[in-house]
């Protein structure tokens, strides 16, 4: 953990409670630069949720959006989840709901449907299994020969789709803000560094994907930045992971693909709404058990595959 003087003082309190209740902070790679700072641990929506089924913590204090600390409930329900924004949500999640899915499986009886983790966990309940942009491939290369609905981005599911080589219906959801990584953003920082690998996330249009490098998730653009030997890497992805990276390879150049590709929900959690959470215990994150259990089964065959 490092701290940045004026924040020394919440911090420092943030940490007394902390320990008073055995608290772990699981942080996504979007979070604000002094939210990842005092992260226990720091990763993409599965990193993330293979620390929460590990944690011996009493108290989970998630800093992401609402779905993420759903599966940590999911698969954590005897310990206590936190979400300090309760605000906090995905737009690409609410593009589906259960009754809508449950509807398409009608239309499609023999399907096998496959869950893109950024979904509710009332969503994750009426599918098969669940994956996250790391294992989305694994996880469709594991299924046999059957009907596949890939649920709910269209993009990731797409790339998917190719990567495999797999036909597959497609919800028609999306990332609002990875929309707006154009592929003449691409071009444009390509040119203004050459010789930079430019690495995008599979949630990205397929134009942009087409321009790029490398298409990976962000857990991916860390393994990458850390063991490449290039030394300037456009990122294709929300601007908050570049904290990471510029603190994880300060000898490297991470330039963003594009300024405006920030998510506003990812940037709703403070330093002091994480205070605000551990002292009132705030916000409880909860599910009816019947959901959580069928939701878990779609959450564990994806922590299987890894």
């Amino acid at each position: 953990m490092t701290t940045n003087g004026p924040n020394d003082g919440i911090i420092a309190e943030i940490m007394k409670l902390k320990k008073q209740r055995n608290a772990v902070f699981l942080v996504h790679n979007y979070q604000r630069p002094e939210v990842q700072d005092i992260a226990d641990f720091i990763g993409d929506s599965l990193e993330l949720s293979q620390k929460a089924a590990q944690t011996t913590a009493d108290v989970i204090v998630f800093c992401g959006v609402h779905f993420m600390a759903e599966t940590a409930y999911i698969i954590n329900p005897k310990r206590t989840v936190l979400l300090p924004e309760v605000e906090a949500g995905c737009p690409m999640a609410d593009m589906i709901t259960a009754e809508k899915l449950i509807e398409k499986k009608q239309e499609l009886p023999d399907v096998t449907v496959v869950c893109y983790v950024n979904s509710t966990a009332a969503v994750k309940a009426e599918s098969d299994v669940c994956c996250t942009s790391a294992n989305a491939v694994r996880v469709v290369q594991s299924l046999p020969g059957r009907d596949i609905l890939f649920v709910p981005d269209q993009y990731l599911g797409d790339w998917v789709a190719k990567k495999t080589g797999r036909e597959m219906h497609l919800w028609p959801g999306y990332c609002p803000t990875h929309m707006k990584i154009l592929p003449e953003d691409i071009v444009r920082e390509k040119r203004l560094h050459p010789g930079a690998v430019a690495l995008v996330h599979p949630e990205c249009r397929p134009e942009t994907k087409a321009v790029a490098d490398e298409v990976m998730s962000t857990g991916g653009m860390v393994r990458y930045a850390r063991e490449s030997k290039t030394s300037t890497i456009i990122i294709g992805t929300e601007t908050g992971i570049i904290h990471r990276l510029r603190k994880e390879n300060p000898e490297k150049t991470f330039v963003p693909a594009s300024e405006k590709a920030v998510c506003p929900n990812m940037k709703r959690i403070t330093l002091e709404k994480v205070l605000w959470s551990l002292q009132e215990m705030r916000h409880r994150i909860t599910l009816p058990e019947d959901i959580r259990v069928r939701a878990l089964g779609a959450v564990q065959k994806m922590l299987a595959i890894g």
